[in-house]
């Protein structure tokens, strides 16, 4: 069991131009994609639950369960850095501070509330640790409460945590291949894909 629940983190601001709408708002099998996220982070561990949110925000948010936080992260349009940032600074206000945050993206509807609660058990103010799937590091990734003001420093443009990850010598991968699909939906057609392929237990 984790020593500590992380805080769930959810970057949702995105205009999804490739979509031809912002993604929080598109629909698999009936269910918007962000309401899918937060319910997947919930289900792994995590608490309390943030979403940054950007585009459309003032219809993004009435979606989001009782309890959510939202939080509108200035410059989203910057890329994935400014939600990362607005969403760490968001945490730091919390009282009290969550010693890590669990982060996860909203286009990711393959990874599943199991993948997130085997990462959410390495939880740490120290925890520096991302999915791998098939050992390439994707996403949830776990940031311990000590690492936060440097990712924050270092998240520019759409890199988000990227270039504070890379190469850093205290980065665990924890292997989720078994238990979630890593890939990002960006347009209809992957949308579709992705409806066919996600295993029958994790589609409503």
């Amino acid at each position: 069991m984790a020593a500590t629940d992380p805080a769930g983190l959810l970057l949702a601001a995105g205009a999804g131009r490739r979509m031809g709408r912002p993604k929080a708002l598109v629909r698999l099998d009936g269910e918007p994609l962000v309401r899918r996220a937060v319910q997947v982070l919930a289900d792994g561990g995590c608490t309390p639950l943030v979403v940054v949110v950007g585009a459309a925000a003032d219809e993004v948010e009435p979606l989001l369960p009782t309890g959510v936080r939202a939080v509108v992260a200035e410059g989203w349009e910057e890329g994935m850095g400014a939600s990362l940032r607005a969403g760490l600074a968001a945490l730091e206000g919390l009282d009290p501070v969550p010693d890590a945050a669990l982060v996860h993206l909203v286009d990711l509807p393959g990874v599943t509330a199991a993948a997130v609660a085997r990462l959410a058990a390495h939880a740490s103010t120290d925890a520096l640790a991302r999915a791998a799937y098939d050992g390439h590091p994707a996403h949830p990734v776990l940031l311990g409460r000590a690492h936060w003001s440097r990712v924050r420093d270092a998240a520019t443009g759409d890199a988000g945590a990227r270039t504070y990850l890379s190469g850093h010598p205290d980065l665990m991968l924890i292997e989720c291949g078994d238990l979630a699909v890593p890939d990002d939906v960006d347009t209809p057609e992957q949308l579709a894909r992705a409806a066919q392929r996600l295993p029958r237990p994790y589609i409503n």
